[in-house]
Formats: C-alpha cells, structure tokens, sequence
C-alpha cells in the first residue's frame, strides 16, 4: 500500500524507493503483486514514468486512507504509554485555531488525559515576546515573509488561501466578476494595525495598485466577524476551509479576487532549547504534526 501511495505522488519508481528505502526492482514487485490481487492493472507506464489508472488512482486514495488509520493506531499506543503529566501553554492566531486545534487538543487529551493545555489567542507580534520569555511554549501562526528568528525552532504545518468574503445579502456577492478597485470603498474587517496580518493585507491592495481602505474594523473575534458580515455591507478575509464551511450553511459567499497566497503559509514555533526539556510539549507537537497529516488528507472541497 505504501509503494501504491508513493507511486501517486512521485511517480517515479526510482522515487518511490529512495522515499520507502527499498530496491527498484522491490517496488515494481509489490505493484506487480498487488495488480496479480486486484485483478487489473493498476499502472501504466510512459517511458520512465508510471502513472495510475483509473483503478488504481481510486486504490491509492483507500491505501492513503488505510495507512493513515493505521499511523495514528501507532501514534496512540506510543502516547498512551508515554506517562506524560504537566502542562502547554499555547498562542495561537485566530485565523489557525478553528482549523488545527480541536483535533490537536482532542488528539492531546485521549493520549494523556492528566495534562493540562492552556490556550491564549491573539496575533503574531504580541505573541511572539511571551513565546521568547517562556510564557508561552508554542506559538502557531501565519506567516509572511517568513524569516529565521534568533533562540526560536520553527516547522511548516501546512498552506491554505486566504479568501475574500462577503455576506450573502452584499451587493457584490451575485457579481458575476469583481475586481479589487470595486472592493475598496465597502466596509473592512481587519487584522489589528500593528499586525503581521494587517501589513501584509495593506501590501496585497498596493499589489493591486490601490491604497488600503480606510472605512475599517478591527477585530480578531471569528463569531464577531462573521456576525457583522451578515448584518452590514462589509467584506473580510476567511482562509479557504472555514469559508467553504461558512458558505455551505448559506452564511457567506466568497469572492472571486486574486490573494496572492496571502498568509497562506501556517507554522509552529518553539525556543530551541524546550524540546528536550519538556516532554509535554514534545508530545503537544506530535499530536499537532498528527493532526495536520489528517487535514492534508481531507480535500478542501
């Protein structure tokens, strides 16, 4: 199943057996088993290429389902037995909590229930000084322009767009086409002034030759935000998997403007030392690595 899902995403078989570490001709015998169980050929080749069939394209989809069930069975055994006590204490930007840590969290107390997570949610440039005097033992963030920071780890979790919307009553929500200058003179709902968000959403609309609109709110409150996007002509910015949720109970629409992958990149951060240090952390960043596997693995649509 592991050389099926490989196959899927690299293609080459040289690839896929520096990736699982075995031989080439180890990989194309357990293709060639598994074609010999399905009954059907499972691959086509194209000079050194393999690409999936139809068949075999549905096949990788149920190993990558199959092997991700039998990853976290792993993980759960490794973290049950782990006897790990104590306490996290978490920062996290709105716009990455709904999406990473309920299933972080829920992860994190099944494997040791007599650990304690404490969550405190702002934005990036007020977190990152309770990160560095240890108030803080995580941090999770989008980011721009990313860049190395001195005692601090980092890891990428994943990247998501971040989407204009609207309520569904807007003027601009049946707008077959919009463009950015239609868009600057409505109401906003923003990030803080002092944000990294804020700065790189007034970048976007200079991109976009315009001047960041004036008519704004500041809020970081999700349910305030969404609120007021069903009850004014305002527009604000959602990433993609929470718009779609949104727009799916009939609550807001999203609009067809360009974002440039802005704040699409989400990461963790962590002083470089707390690691070795901390086994409740250590085992925090496992179940938030956990989890952000199982969201890859779930489609945006």
């Amino acid at each position: 199943m592991r050389a099926l899902v490989a196959l899927s995403d690299l293609k080459l078989v040289a690839r896929v057996s520096e990736a699982l570490g075995v031989t080439q001709p180890a990989v194309s015998k357990q293709i060639a088993e598994l074609e010999k169980i399905v009954g059907v050929p499972v691959v086509t080749r194209d000079r050194n290429r393999l690409y999936l069939t139809p068949i075999g394209t549905r096949l990788a989809e149920h190993a990558r389902q199959a092997l991700g069930q039998l990853d976290r069975a792993a993980f759960d055994i490794e973290a049950m037995t782990s006897g790990v006590s104590g306490s996290v204490a978490v920062g996290v930007v709105s716009s990455v909590a709904p999406t990473l840590l309920p299933g972080t969290i829920a992860l994190f107390k099944r494997s040791t229930p007599q650990a304690n997570v404490v969550v405190s949610e702002g934005h990036f440039v007020e977190l990152l000084p309770q990160l560095e005097a240890g108030a803080l033992d995580l941090l999770i963030a989008r980011v721009w322009q990313p860049q190395e920071l001195a005692g601090i780890d980092q890891m990428t979790l994943f990247s998501e767009p971040v989407v204009v919307v609207a309520g569904r009553n807007h003027p601009l929500a049946t707008g077959a086409t919009v463009d950015w200058a239609d868009v600057v003179d409505y109401p906003w709902i923003f990030p803080q002034s002092n944000s990294v968000a804020r700065q790189a959403v007034d970048a976007l609309f200079a991109a976009n030759g315009l001047s960041p609109p004036t008519n704004t709110i500041a809020s970081l409150s999700q349910a305030l935000n969404l609120e007021m996007l069903r009850i004014m002509p305002a527009l604000g910015l959602l990433p993609q998997r929470l718009a779609r949720a949104q727009a799916g109970r009939g609550e807001i629409v999203t609009l067809p403007l360009d974002t440039h992958d802005l704040l699409s990149e989400a990461r963790c951060f962590w002083r470089i030392d707390q690691i070795a240090q901390n086994a409740t952390l250590e085992l925090f960043l496992k179940c938030l690595q956990q989890t952000t596997e199982d969201i890859k693995t779930i489609p945006f649509g």
